[in-house]
């Protein structure tokens, strides 16, 4: 802590979940096998199309690409919040705080411009099948990757440069699992208004592109379906973009309202509540939504389990 005019503080308090202490083993075991079962899923996944060559398409490079950030995404919030279901001091610095938020911005932000990739890349695949393998080279699948990684990491930057011109002196608790901004912005004493703008630009603007790269590949994808009048081609187009479009669906909801919806800068158990989904629930989820209704990848894992048999 340091005294100037007032008390500014350097250390914070994670609240973590609301419960009662009888359910503190219980959410403990939960969510530790919740996040072991999100790890090995996901970097299951990767390994998976690693090793396998039939699998090194642009489709399955960007769903294992998919599965590492959710794999960062949990690995940045999980630890620490089941650390905290045990522990007294539930203390984390400055310092690390901004480090938390900064990786989960990193990881939510590429997530959201993966799944537009992914959404165009089944565009391409359903609506432009002979142009495909032209056009969605492995090149540009490469720059596509490398393009969302950086405008996670300079979303993430334009945050924290803005965060570190806000001051806290009237309390040091924050009422939340993990260091997210709008719980930060709750605790200032300095005027977030700014801040608060500029997550709404920033942040509504990502969502709100990357929606709509979504909802227009898919209306396109709807539209040919239709086009097409076969019972097996529209089976084949739900059953290769049905569970892309329900991870997306998934995963935007609760980050439109708390990031996007007016008035949600105050963190309360409802807030909560729905950054458990894309921080916990989804990358949990994910891994299973891709696999269990991929032929590719399912005859995949049969072989390398009779490999390794």
């Amino acid at each position: 802590m340091e005294t100037k005019n007032t008390t500014e503080w350097k250390e914070f308090v994670l609240t973590g979940l609301t419960y009662q202490r009888e359910w503190q083993i219980p959410l403990f075991l939960v969510f530790l096998v919740i996040y072991l079962i999100t790890i090995l899923g996901n970097l299951g996944l990767i390994v998976l199309i690693c090793n396998d060559p039939h699998l090194h398409i642009p489709m399955y490079l960007f769903l294992g690409s998919l599965a590492y950030v959710d794999a960062w995404i949990s690995s940045t919030v999980s630890p620490k919040m089941l650390v905290n279901f045990f522990v007294k001091n539930k203390m984390i610095s400055l310092s690390e705080c901004m480090i938390q938020f900064f990786s989960f911005t990193v990881g939510a932000t590429t997530e959201c411009f993966r799944l537009a990739t992914m959404a165009y890349d089944r565009y391409m695949a359903v609506c432009k099948p002979l142009l495909y393998p032209v056009i969605v080279t492995y090149r540009l699948s490469m720059q596509l990757l490398i393009s969302s990684f950086v405008g996670g990491l300079f979303h993430a930057i334009i945050h924290i440069g803005f965060l570190f011109r806000l001051t806290y002196c009237n309390t040091n608790i924050i009422h939340h699992f993990y260091c997210d901004i709008m719980p930060l912005f709750k605790i200032s004493c300095t005027n977030p208004s700014l801040n608060i703008l500029i997550v709404f630009i920033f942040s509504g603007s990502i969502q709100m592109l990357t929606i709509l790269i979504v909802l227009v590949s898919y209306t396109l994808i709807l539209s040919m379906i239709l086009k097409k009048k076969s019972l097996q081609g529209i089976r084949k187009a739900f059953s290769t973009c049905g569970a892309h479009l329900l991870s997306v669906s998934l995963y935007y909801g609760p980050l439109l309202f708390i990031y996007v919806h007016p008035g949600s800068a105050q963190a309360d158990d409802q807030d909560m509540i729905d950054s458990l989904f894309y921080t916990i629930i989804i990358p949990f989820l994910n891994p299973m939504i891709y696999s269990l209704r991929n032929k590719k990848i399912i005859d995949s894992l049969r072989k390398m389990l009779k490999r390794n048999a």
